[in-house]
């Protein structure tokens, strides 16, 4: 028998998600079916898209519901099979959820489950630039933006799991890179470390300076990850023709209020730009294709990942809250269990 953990869903959060959204439960793992594998869980992805998640509504994906294990990916090993399609000591990335164990048909769409190789990435980069965050900025930038070398990109959230592989990716494509962040510390870093040409520290002073003074030639490619007043300064600098891929808003996200569209949307029309938003799920079969590029880049040294790992699955609720007060310095990953 295996015990197995689980956060569930208690309320709809208002706002900040607090501790009183949350109902910890313990339950024995069912037997495996025919077709199903038991994985333990090793690591969880905190997202900000999770936060939407959680909202009642129609959007891209169905909402969590009230009672349910809380939506997350997550890397694992499979622990028992009754499955073809994977062996004891596979290692296997998915939508796992927030618990310990995850059991089910490792070809179940909504899980989303793939044979990962723990020899190329450490565990935890494939919940980053291998993981959803590397497949959303390859994808959001290769097909959506478009960029083409000499462009000037900018991209906010920079230091951030999404952010930090934009740059870096449009920096191996020849591209001007320009990154927004909030502090000395993680501009430093992803000048310094990551490659980017500039960054604007958001903390620091106007944003509209600072692409004013980094961007003289104007902005042809915007991803952005954070919607507001950023977005609205780098509509206002945008030239002809230029692609915004609106990725998340997570400024935006545990607003009270209405959520609170561009002001400066007639840039669009001005420029005959293109505001075009993506969800990394669109592109599930071609995953495989984005893996073998940024793994490649990866192991040659031309990118980094770093992830910011918080350890203890009793975690998950304080952890969670990191995201939206800019409190992790790279990818949010939680430790639940050690690797064997």
């Amino acid at each position: 028998m295996t015990m197995n953990r689980q956060f569930r869903l208690a309320a709809r959060p208002v706002g900040l998600p607090k501790a009183t959204d949350w109902q910890l439960t313990e339950e024995t793992s069912a037997p495996l079916k025919d077709g199903e594998v038991r994985v333990r869980v090793l690591y969880l992805s905190l997202d900000p898209a999770m936060r939407g998640w959680m909202n009642e509504g129609k959007s891209y994906i169905r909402p969590v519901a009230i009672g349910e294990v809380m939506r997350a990916g997550g890397v694992g090993i499979v622990e028992a099979s009754n499955s073809p399609h994977a062996a004891v000591g596979d290692y296997l990335a998915g939508i796992f959820g927030v618990q310990q164990y995850w059991t089910g048909p490792v070809d179940a769409k909504a899980a989303a489950a793939m044979k990962i190789d723990p020899t190329l990435a450490p565990l935890p980069a494939w919940l980053n630039v291998l993981g959803m965050p590397g497949m959303t900025a390859y994808f959001g930038l290769t097909d959506i933006g478009q960029p083409k070398a000499g462009e000037t990109v900018v991209v906010s959230a920079a230091a951030g799991a999404v952010g930090m592989t934009v740059g870096q990716v449009a920096k191996q494509l020849g591209c001007r890179v320009v990154g927004i962040a909030g502090g000395p510390d993680k501009c430093r870093y992803v000048v310094e470390e990551l490659g980017f040409d500039a960054c604007i520290d958001y903390k620091a002073g106007p944003v509209a300076a600072g692409l004013k003074e980094h961007c003289p030639q104007g902005v042809d490619v915007y991803f952005d990850n954070v919607g507001g007043d950023i977005l609205d300064a780098v509509l206002a600098r945008i030239n002809l023709k230029a692609r915004i891929v609106i990725c998340g808003a997570i400024s935006q996200y545990n607003n009270t209020t209405p959520v609170r569209g561009p002001a400066n949307y007639l840039a669009l029309l001005v420029n005959r730009a293109r505001m075009e938003g993506m969800v990394v799920f669109d592109y599930a079969a071609r995953y495989p294709e984005a893996v073998q590029r940024l793994g490649a880049w990866l192991q040659a040294g031309s990118i980094k990942s770093r992830e910011h790992v918080v350890d203890g699955f009793e975690h998950f609720p304080d952890a969670l809250t990191m995201l939206f007060e800019g409190k992790n310095f790279g990818k949010l990953v939680l430790k639940v269990a050690d690797a064997p």
